[in-house]
């Protein structure tokens, strides 16, 4: 084995959280496509990460798709997170709303990485080569409100993911709900599930080896070796979420998430937005609690929602998550409802 299949294999495993081998301990680093876990949009992460039953917005596509029918408007959206280790992580997102139909949406999610070196074992400052990895989401979501308190909507994705000459295909689903109960000022509960799917298995030229059959004398062939499948990353999220004070101009929403992945322990994220007559926004939020061994925790973020003309506004969200060990990551969008 080659330094650069080494090298490649550790990217994978750290980056793309996909495929280990030997007696599994825990289930972290089970799952292929871990980019799907990656929180999309400074809002959602400012509070925590608590945004289940708060989805009002076009990121709804990401958190609870049945959010998405509460989106009256027409909405662009890009969103953009420099992670650790020199990691890319890009949204971008449009959605409309059709009278009498309901909301739909579409979105493509980018991980991205500069080139690394292939190194060797004769050469183990670099043949000269580089090789890229990263992970690919395209999705298509609709959602509409059944009842006046009730909302369901579905996504359908298409995923890739890619290490050098090797790639990996997948397909899922998202289905979230929402219901809105007019204690307090609105209480909202909601519930989705992300990443239903198929396996995704690596596959490409560079898992071809050479092999020598029939002994010292036997013939030399080519031969291409066929790796595991591995689920992608189930996610069963529970919200609540509670407008405690919306009285003009303020309005304070605090939310709670239980969240279950497949692919380690059950954690809880809370959070908390004011709003200041919907145009200043300050947000803050704890993400992961109880969960094991975890890196995240505090999260803070501020927004400004501004008119630009009638009828048109321009959101521009931060948001900085802490992540122990590993620092933090740092978000921001810029948004369009038209």
């Amino acid at each position: 084995m080659t330094y650069g299949r080494y090298i490649a294999g550790t990217v994978l495993l750290a980056l793309l959280g996909a495929h280990a081998s030997g007696q599994t301990l825990t289930k972290t680093g089970t799952t292929a496509a871990a980019f799907l876990k990656f929180g999309v949009g400074p809002r959602a992460i400012g509070m925590g990460g608590a945004f289940t039953a708060t989805a009002d917005d076009i990121t709804s596509m990401y958190w609870n798709v049945g959010g998405l029918a509460n989106v009256y408007a027409n909405e662009a959206y890009f969103n953009h997170a420099y992670w650790f280790a020199d990691v890319n992580f890009d949204y971008a997102a449009v959605s409309t709303h059709i009278p009498g139909f309901g909301s739909v949406g579409a979105f493509v999610t980018v991980l991205s990485m500069d080139e690394m070196e292939v190194r060797t074992l004769e050469l183990p400052e670099g043949t000269g080569e580089l090789f890229k990895a990263g992970g690919l989401a395209v999705g298509l979501s609709y959602a509409r409100n059944l009842t006046d308190a009730f909302s369901i909507g579905f996504t359908a994705k298409y995923l890739r993911e890619y290490i050098w000459n090797s790639s990996a295909t997948g397909f899922a689903i998202d289905i979230g709900t929402m219901y809105r109960i007019p204690i307090l000022n609105e209480t909202r509960l909601a519930a989705s599930i992300n990443n239903f799917g198929t396996k995704m298995q690596l596959s490409g030229r560079d898992n071809t080896v050479i092999m020598q059959i029939g002994g010292t004398q036997g013939n030399i062939v080519n031969a291409d070796l066929q790796l595991d499948q591995f689920d992608l990353p189930l996610l069963f999220r529970f919200g609540l979420a509670v407008d405690a004070v919306k009285a003009e101009p303020s309005r304070l929403t605090l939310a709670l998430d239980a969240v279950h992945p497949n692919d380690n322990t059950e954690y809880l994220n809370t959070g908390l937005e004011y709003a200041w007559n919907e145009i200043i926004f300050l947000r803050g939020g704890w993400k992961s609690l109880l969960e094991r061994d975890g890196e995240q925790g505090l999260t803070l973020g501020f927004g400004v929602n501004a008119p630009i003309i009638e009828s048109v506004r321009i959101r521009v969200d931060y948001a900085y998550q802490d992540f122990g060990r590993l620092t933090n990551v740092q978000y921001l969008s810029v948004g369009m409802r038209f």
